[in-house]
């Protein structure tokens, strides 16, 4: 048996899920902004670790939105 949510806490899950989208989103464009500077100063060692950071921040992204259309489905 699948659980179904009410209408206003599917929008409050799916507002809580930008939110959190939002936060990776800024993270992920600090650490190239952190990653470009210091790259450009000569510091060679950082782009791989930043690299393997964003690649997890993606698969966050990407596990939300599976997610979420796992809540959609769920409407039927």
């Amino acid at each position: 048996m699948k659980q179904r949510f009410p209408r206003h806490q599917k929008m409050t899950i799916v507002h809580g899920i930008l939110s959190i989208v939002l936060i990776i989103d800024i993270v992920q464009l600090w650490l190239l902004i952190a990653t470009m500077n210091s790259y450009l100063g000569g510091d060679s060692g950082v782009p791989l670790p930043a690299l393997i950071f964003s690649c997890i921040c993606l698969l966050l992204n990407l596990g939300l939105l599976r997610f979420l259309y796992k809540l959609d489905r769920t409407a039927n």
